[in-house]
């Protein structure tokens, strides 16, 4: 079944029904009768059983977090933030641009930690880095005659709706270039093959 996606698991109420287990075993209850009481599988209860055997009440006792363990430690993380903070050129690389290879280089370098670059994007998430791209721009832009242009030049190349006319998306209409009385060539008409 599982728990839901963002959802966090309650480690402690999960202990606890795996305590009440102890308990119920210790009282000589059946496995199918402590997987009724705790509403768990028949399996689950069996599992259970054999780690109670085993291990008695420490051998049901929670394993602490679920999952895989971090391969950064927090202090790690916070260092490879500081780290990031202080720009691409201070690693040495040309530009002071980040990207997903040269973070993940930075990560190696730092802490001896081989990241896949398209796994990095996830611990610069967990960091609240967002996605920032540059806008292309040509090396061969020049601010001040794009200003004169737009300035002067602009004005006279543009088209307003007034100069051009009325419009029209209707074919009935008459300032459609479709319409007969436009002027235009009008519809279509087939003429018979010879």
């Amino acid at each position: 079944m599982g728990t839901p996606r963002g959802a966090r698991r309650d480690f402690a109420g999960l202990e606890g029904r795996r305590l009440d287990a102890a308990r119920l075993f210790a009282r000589g209850e059946s496995q199918a009768a402590v997987a009724r009481t705790l509403a768990v599988t028949p399996m689950t209860a069996c599992r259970w059983y054999a780690a109670w055997k085993v291990g008695g009440r420490r051998g049901l006792k929670g394993a602490g977090r679920a999952g895989r363990k971090p391969r950064l430690t927090a202090p790690e993380l916070a260092g490879l933030d500081g780290a990031l903070r202080r720009g691409a050129h201070a690693h040495g690389f040309t530009t002071d641009l980040w990207t997903l290879p040269r973070v993940a280089a930075v990560i190696e370098r730092r802490t001896g930690v081989h990241y896949h670059p398209g796994h990095v994007w996830y611990l610069l998430r967990r960091l609240n880095w967002s996605l920032q791209r540059p806008a292309r721009q040509a090396r061969e832009r020049d601010e001040a005659a794009i200003r004169q242009w737009v300035r002067q030049r602009w004005p006279a190349v543009k088209k307003t709706p007034a100069a051009s006319g009325p419009g029209s998306s209707s074919r009935t209409t008459a300032g459609s270039r479709r319409s007969p009385s436009s002027g235009g060539r009008g519809r279509l008409v087939a003429k018979p093959r010879s």
